[in-house]
């Protein structure tokens, strides 16, 4: 049901109950309960710490099941913290229990776990034995949701090899079995499956009628996440397949499916931002309330004095000289200490807190008091402001190859490299994700493309050396002169970043590592401007739009791309 803290709660309660009681079985299943909701909240050490009791209660209990159910859940949390070594390590000392076991179901669990392990640290030959291991038991045993699943599973692993004549027919049999079971959602999945082996086999409509069917079911089921992925994979496949026109329109599905998740993260962290405002204001505020008491404590101590004023006047005077003195430097303190959390409350709102970068929201509130005006330089030198959208290329392969440090260790770079290469006046903004974008407020005219050509070159030429790896990424750059005015109608910023963000589309959809500019906009009315921000491809090739197109250096190691499209 998604509610999560009512079951972490639950849990937890269930965990102080069973700890007083002599069942090892039912102390081991709450433990592991409690260690995968700790897990789910983010808090690893607290989960790691009852996996590991879990198993240590499995290990004293004499039990094979017992130790194999708890060391499988230890190697699959390891294999969420990304600890591969630790997990392999696990998963040995579970097939000697399951060995002890005996129980070919327990055994082809503990593959799928091996699976999962290999897959994400990258050997895939490994997790193809361990689907075949898993297969076989399953048959064994007339495990027919779990046979579904191997299926499934082995058809995607042939897919990450590329191997596309051996995932085709275990695509084919995991869907065949998913309809006997009337699963619903292992049907989805080997439909996208068999979707994308057709597409890299050339054959285009059965394959996107495929992908489509798979990807109707996600949509269905609400889980936007995942439907946010396999929109990503099918326009991955499409644009391998060349069909460069059906990727871009999955790549547009995907990017305002993201838009979407990106705006409730927003608003959730927004909400956490100002629930936390509150609590410091509340505790100012009891602050203040003490230092209110301490200013009457203090005056209660004046009365006192004057009371005696007769009889120490002089000692009367020198000690209020010098309550009064400690009063002001306390207030004094407290306000140069109030002033700082406001300004840093300020700088946190304003920032986004990986890159160091402006934020979105930074950006649009700066955008809305923003009063353009075209500048002439000296000479012929034409002066305009510019706006540069920047996407990170491939950027899910260094997640999922390296992990989420990496690609952040990637996005700080490439926030690092933007700052060396434009100026201090220039406003660098994380965009969101893996996208950034510049506002260069005065600029010539006439060195967009240069602009746009450094940043093609700087950006790869920053290296990350992340665990002994070095890693560097490429971008695809949109870009247009701000305003961006048909025939001297200024346009609003937020149509004119839209009209940016489909000349990086092209980039995209045109081979990556290029940057596409709009130099000029042909006047045409409303409809004119709807039609190039839904198609600015057809719009470029039928005279609307005047583009501009930078090329990127290619690197040894990559193949360049042998072709720049033309009208």
């Amino acid at each position: 049901m998604n509610e999560m803290a009512r079951a972490h709660k639950l849990v937890w309660e269930a965990e102080k109950l069973a700890a007083s009681s002599q069942d090892l079985g039912l102390r081991v299943r709450v433990l592991i309960s409690s260690g995968e909701s700790f897990a789910e909240e983010g808090n690893f050490p607290n989960a790691v710490a009852r996996m590991q009791a879990a198993a240590t209660l499995a290990r004293q209990s004499g039990s094979p099941l017992q130790a194999v159910i708890a060391l499988n859940s230890l190697a699959y949390l390891y294999n969420q913290m990304r600890d591969h070594a630790k997990a392999y390590e696990v998963l040995d000392e579970a097939y000697v229990a399951a060995a002890r076991l005996d129980s070919p179901s327990r055994m082809a669990i503990l593959k799928t776990t091996e699976y999962g392990v290999a897959v994400d640290s990258g050997q895939l030959q490994r997790a193809l034995a361990a689907m075949q291991a898993t297969l076989a038991l399953a048959r064994r045993i007339d495990a027919g949701p779990l046979t579904a699943a191997t299926l499934l599973n082995l058809s995607d692993c042939y897919l990450k090899l590329h191997d596309y004549r051996n995932a085709l027919p275990y695509a084919q049999q995991a869907l065949e079995q998913a309809q006997r079971l009337r699963n619903d959602k292992l049907l989805a999945g080997a439909r996208i499956n068999v979707g994308q082996v057709y597409l890299a086999m050339g054959r285009l409509g059965e394959g996107k009628r495929r992908m489509e069917e798979g990807v109707a079911w996600y949509e269905k089921s609400g889980h936007k996440p995942d439907l946010q992925a396999i929109l990503a994979e099918y326009g991955d496949a499409l644009e391998r397949a060349g069909d460069d026109t059906a990727a871009l329109a999955a790549y547009h599905r995907e990017r305002a499916l993201s838009n979407e998740l990106f705006e409730k993260r927003r608003q959730k962290a927004m909400m956490e931002l100002q629930e936390q405002y509150e609590a410091d204001k509340r505790q100012r505020q009891i602050q203040s309330l003490r230092q209110e008491n301490q200013v009457k404590s203090a005056e209660l101590d004046n009365r006192r004095l004057q009371q005696r004023i007769w009889w120490l006047l002089a000692l009367v005077f020198a000690l209020a000289a010098a309550i009064v003195t400690i009063l002001y430097r306390k207030v004094r303190h407290t306000n140069a200490q109030l002033e700082e959390k406001n300004l840093e409350l300020e700088q946190q709102s304003a920032r986004d807190p990986l890159t160091g970068l402006y934020n979105r929201r930074h950006f649009q509130q700066f955008m809305r008091g923003y009063t353009p005006a075209e500048r002439r330089g000296n000479g012929a030198e034409d002066m305009v402001g510019a706006l540069f959208l920047l996407d990170v290329d491939h950027f899910k392969h260094i997640n999922d190859t390296w992990g989420h440090c990496a690609g952040d260790a990637v996005l700080r770079t490439i926030a690092d490299a933007l700052r060396e290469i434009l100026r201090e006046t220039d406003m660098i903004v994380r965009w969101g994700g893996e996208e950034f974008l510049a506002f260069l407020p005065a600029v010539p005219r006439a060195s967009l493309d240069e602009v746009a050509r450094r940043l093609l070159a700087g950006i790869p030429a920053r290296r990350v050396d992340y665990q002994g790896v070095p890693l560097s990424v490429n971008v695809s750059i949109g870009f247009a002169p701000f305003p961006l005015a048909p025939d001297g109608k200024d346009m609003s910023w937020e149509r004119a970043v839209n009209i940016v963000d489909m000349a990086l589309y092209l980039a995209k959809g045109h081979g990556r590592n290029r940057a596409y500019g709009v130099r000029g906009l042909k006047d045409g009315g409303g409809a004119a401007l709807d039609g190039i921000e839904q198609d600015i491809e057809r719009a470029w090739r039928s005279g609307q739009v005047e583009l501009s197109i930078v090329q990127g250096a290619c690197r040894s190691y990559e193949p360049c791309p042998d072709r720049i499209p033309s009208l």
